[in-house]
């Protein structure tokens, strides 16, 4: 997928220094027509993510953060990142890091499928809607829990069918709550 380069300047925080010089130099020297970092100041965000989803030019779907991929994020433009795990699943303080790198933070934790509930996904919703129209991360462990919550608010609250929801979901990271996820939305809410 190619993306349309961004036509306005983003100043990057000082701490995108931290980010690897050679894989910004890399990635500066790419031909950004052809790779979708073209509206990420150079930074081939693609080699320093696993996993990556990108479904579109303004969103950025991951798995657990360091500081080094909050650096890179910053780097990259990145207005918002929305962490979606729990704090016992936190390996440093994101929130102190994202801040600090110039960047805004939500944090709205979902421990697997018990929190797969509709006022989960309006909390989601919500935070999206305040949001709308800035350059994204949305992570949790593997990109997984951030599908099912896109899936569900497609179906739930959107109104999509369950093919389109269900797909949605998947290109924002649904692998293994595909089977829950398409269960719930079986259901009327």
């Amino acid at each position: 997928m190619t993306l349309h380069e961004n036509s306005k300047s983003t100043e990057c925080s000082a701490h995108s220094a931290a980010v690897d010089k050679a894989t910004v130099a890399d990635a500066s020297s790419a031909d950004t027509s052809s790779n979708d970092n073209g509206n990420d100041n150079g930074i081939d965000l693609a080699t320093i993510f696993e996993p990556y989803f990108r479904p579109d030019e303004n969103t950025i779907v991951c798995g657990a953060l360091d500081d080094e991929k909050v650096a890179a994020l910053a780097a990259a433009g990145v207005e918002l990142v929305i962490n979606l795990q729990p704090d016992e699943e936190l390996k440093f303080d994101e929130s102190t890091a994202v801040e600090q790198a110039g960047m805004q933070y939500e944090h709205l934790p979902i421990n697997g499928t018990a929190d797969l509930k509709q006022l989960k996904i309006l909390a989601f919703d919500n935070i999206l809607r305040q949001h709308h129209g800035k350059k994204i991360a949305m992570h949790c462990g593997s990109g997984n829990r951030v599908g099912a919550a896109i899936a569900l608010r497609a179906g739930w609250l959107r109104g999509r069918k369950m093919d389109t929801a269900m797909e949605r979901g998947r290109s924002h990271g649904l692998t293994k709550l595909a089977e829950e996820v398409h269960n719930r939305l079986l259901v009327p809410r």
